[in-house]
């Protein structure tokens, strides 16, 4: 009785312990509005304005040169902007939540509990075998690391090509010679670009508080809770390229005779809270000493701030089938699966179709070794978009790559070995590691977990 004690106090005390923390999330603006402000300079409040160049008595006219690179009026800088951000808010939405149905599983034979698997089970993957009815299991995992990479480039080390716009006004063909402004390069000054260098610093901890019931010997029925901490540290540099002879027609600051053609800029923010809160329901439809078949529908409600970097903000869904197997103490397992994303304007992460597999090993009474392969294979064509090259008709033909990020899929493939370690009085101690095996996604470069479980 004393442990059912401990097992209801175990997350209730966990809540009490993050409750401050999570009430002291920032609220100085969100860190995705700290990563716009990464492509702010000088004393507008709007990204890529070159405050220098503004005409004040003029604010129509072509004078207003400032504002030719402000990704409100250029559709394909504002996605290079918003694909970042979105790109992190999914990333951090998309985290893997360990199996919460580990430990020894029982089934009930004349009321007497027999033994259905010998090892502790897999740690991210799932196996067929339910708790047993009224069994119970729940823990604290923890999550740190950091992401590295955004489709295999350096965080710390994007590079960013913002372009003019394409401008066309009253009597521009007059005042450039009769040529066609309708071209990309009349007048000369669309020819001005702004490479930009990004460095973005993003630490994830996360969290997760779990619990696992048992509602007969075929049902399980699950809750996780994850809080996250998510701190950022973003460095921008920008230099103007201008095209043709002096005075400048772009620049920060300063005089068109004597300009400023180079910024930067520093923001640091952090925020701690709720992340995606995920419910979990399996079901064993076949159960024999050496095999088993189950189906598992998990639900993850956008309860984490995508604008805070806590978690995707959307609702997603996944359905997969169990196999498992057991010769001996090796229990080898495959599931597969689909995730579903809901889409709205802001959020429209693609559909991924789910393989995992792998296997647990019992290697003493006390030890189960546990390695799989986590993929999630992108349906249709990335819904992340990123701008696609500008080519520029005059005063000769070229093309300019916006970005060094690549269009390619967000596939995620990671491998992740750990072990568990049973101790005395029915806990359970974790530790793994996830490590990835692309460069799908927004990546780290490998995750640590540990974790605690109390089965009874």
């Amino acid at each position: 009785m004393r442990y059912r004690t401990m097992a209801r106090a175990l997350p209730f005390g966990a809540v009490l312990l993050l409750g401050p923390a999570i009430a002291g999330a920032q609220t100085d603006g969100t860190l995705r509005s700290k990563i716009s402000q990464l492509f702010i300079f000088g004393a507008s409040d709007e990204p890529l304005l070159l405050g220098g160049s503004v005409d004040p008595n003029n604010p129509a006219s072509i004078q207003a040169h400032g504002h030719h690179f402000v990704p409100a009026a250029v559709a394909e800088n504002a996605s290079l902007i918003g694909f970042i951000g979105g790109a992190i808010a999914g990333g951090v939405g998309n985290i893997p939540i360990a199996t919460t149905s580990g430990g020894v599983t029982f089934r009930f034979e004349g009321g007497i509990p027999v033994k259905t698997s010998l090892s502790s089970g897999p740690i991210f993957a799932e196996r067929a075998q339910t708790l047993g009815r009224g069994r119970a299991s729940v823990g604290v995992g923890r999550n740190v690391f950091k992401f590295t990479t955004l489709r295999g480039v350096p965080l710390d080390n994007i590079s960013l090509i913002f372009t003019h716009e394409n401008v066309d006004f009253a009597g521009c063909s007059t005042a450039n010679g009769g040529a066609d402004c309708a071209q990309m390069g009349v007048p000369t000054l669309e020819n001005e670009i702004m490479p930009f260098r990004l460095k973005l610093a993003v630490d994830i901890a996360v969290t997760t508080l779990y619990a696992t019931y048992g509602v007969n010997d075929r049902l399980d029925v699950g809750v996780i809770v994850p809080v996250v901490s998510t701190s950022l540290h973003g460095e921008s540099t920008v230099q103007i390229v201008p095209f043709g002879p002096p005075p400048a027609v772009h620049f920060f600051g300063g005089t068109p005779s004597d300009p400023v053609l180079s910024a930067s800029r520093t923001v640091d923010g952090s925020a701690i809270g709720l992340g995606d809160v995920a419910v979990r329901v399996k079901l064993n439809v076949h159960e024999s000493p050496t095999s088993g078949v189950a189906l598992l529908g998990e639900a993850r409600f956008g309860t984490g701030s995508s604008e805070d970097l806590l978690g995707s903000g959307a609702f997603s869904a996944r359905g997969l089938a169990i196999l498992s197997g057991r010769i001996d103490a090796f229990s080898p397992h495959l599931n597969l699966g689909y995730l579903y994303h809901s889409r709205t304007a802001e959020r429209t992460w693609n559909d991924a179709v789910l393989v995992i597999g792998g296997f647990d090993q019992l290697i003493t009474d006390r030890v189960t070794l546990a390695a799989d392969v986590l993929s999630e294979l992108q349906v249709g064509r990335s819904r992340l978009l990123l701008p696609g090259p500008v080519t520029y008709d005059a005063p000769y033909h070229r093309v300019i790559d916006p970005t060094t990020i690549p269009d390619r899929r967000d596939d995620l493939v990671t491998g992740s070995l750990g072990a568990k370690f049973a101790l005395p009085r029915g806990f359970t101690f974790i530790a793994n590691a996830l490590v990835p095996l692309n460069r799908g996604g927004v990546r780290p470069d490998i995750i640590y977990t540990t974790g605690v479980t109390l089965d009874f």
